[in-house]
């Protein structure tokens, strides 16, 4: 098959989206695929992998992303030329698929790989968040109904979209993971790092930015180390909150114990998980956790928050724990994990052996299934493209 994956953004910006198109392209490849990447800017970036395909677009800011309502006549011409295209992003690609794809009787899938309502919060803190709620609600219905077929990476962001009004069907597939990776990789040694074998070592992988919930993270740790002096946490990644991050380590009685490690290449991740005792995080925007499961992958088990994504991964009590968004409760399971190291050894082990589901062989087939099956199956589209347009823009303005 020739598949077009469209996304907003791609490689140098380093996401778990990015990450997740990027191991998908490649697999669908090793199965037998032509896999094309339609994105936006970087005209002049040099891919380490072929069929990337970019259109020129506005720079937005510095975030990585590029502003465009069309693809150059090259791209999309070609895109026209596929068997079936792949949204990963529902506004400005998700837009061109049905503009360029439907006239031609092209299947259109989409994955919702984010929590935009709670991105909305976030990045744009002034907008009340009735209209953010009701913005999404008035797009993301029209949408879903508009292609072909709607994927959520986990049960709790089905969950999601349905409170969204989304009424189409959805399939639920987790994104894969190149579980084998993190299960052999060799740890990084501690002592370059001036660790000894007795510290507790904590890691956080991914975005340092609003949505990451870090203050409510480094709270947590703090009133960890309180008790335990040889706990450490690794902060792994950088983002917009990377400066705001640094100042609010500086206040606290343990910042000695907190490390930023900063973005690291995506191949040295394995080494770092294995090196570490257990793996944290505090937010509550996952929709697919990648990073817990690699986490997972590697022997570690998982400190979480009861919510979309991380709570559909992390079953409480064996392959990690989990706690409402409370610090006292945070804090007292981060503790009992820290100190009880045959527990944690033994969750380390079942979350082993939970990253299975999880492989990019068992999630790649499943996907290639979907595929197959919507390409016999596609549903007669209007004839004119502009009427699934005009139906989302009438939802929207009404």
């Amino acid at each position: 098959m020739r598949i077009g994956m469209m996304a907003d953004t791609y490689k140098p910006y380093i996401s778990g989206i990015t990450n997740y198109i990027a191991l998908n392209k490649r697999y669908l490849e090793k199965a037998g695929h032509e896999v094309y990447i339609f994105t936006f800017g970087n005209l002049d970036y040099e891919d380490d992998e072929t069929r990337i395909i970019r259109s020129p677009g506005k720079a937005f800011i510095d975030t990585g992303f590029y502003m465009s309502l069309r693809y150059s006549r090259e791209a999309k011409k070609l895109l026209q030329t596929m068997d079936i295209v792949h949204v990963h992003h529902p506004l400005l690609s998700g837009l061109l698929a049905l503009r360029y794809c439907l006239p031609h009787k092209i299947p259109v899938i989409f994955t919702n790989h984010t929590r935009y309502d709670l991105y909305a919060q976030a990045y744009m803190p002034l907008l009340p968040e009735i209209i953010s709620d009701s913005l999404l609600k008035a797009y993301m219905p029209s949408y879903c109904d508009a292609v072909d077929m709607v994927i959520s990476p986990s049960p709790g962001m089905e969950k999601i979209l349905r409170k969204l009004d989304v009424e189409s069907h959805v399939e639920v597939v987790p994104n894969g993971v190149e579980i084998t990776r993190f299960r052999q990789a060799e740890a990084l040694s501690r002592a370059d790092f001036g660790f000894s074998d007795d510290d507790i070592l904590l890691i956080y992988a991914g975005r340092l930015a609003p949505e990451k919930n870090l203050s409510f993270l480094l709270a947590a740790f703090n009133g960890v180390a309180e008790a335990l002096e040889n706990v450490h946490l690794l902060l792994l990644g950088g983002g917009p909150s990377t400066e705001k991050v640094k100042d609010e380590i500086k206040e606290l009685e343990n910042s000695q114990n907190i490390h930023i490690i900063g973005r690291i290449d995506y191949d040295k991740m394995p080494g770092y998980l294995r090196m570490c005792d257990a793996f944290v995080t505090a937010s509550i925007s996952e929709v697919h956790p990648l990073s817990v499961i690699e986490a997972m992958g590697a022997n570690l088990p998982v400190m979480g928050i009861y919510s979309p994504g991380v709570g559909d991964t992390v079953e409480n009590e064996k392959t990690g724990f989990l706690s409402k968004e409370n610090l006292p409760a945070f804090t007292a399971k981060l503790t009992r994990l820290c100190v009880d190291k045959e527990l944690r050894e033994k969750m380390g082990r079942n979350a082993r052996e939970t990253s299975a589901l999880y492989s990019i062989q068992r999630t790649t087939e499943m996907m290639t299934t979907l595929y197959k099956n919507i390409s016999k199956a596609t549903r007669p589209h209007d004839d004119e493209p502009e009427s699934a347009l005009r139906k989302i823009v009438e939802r929207i303005l009404s």
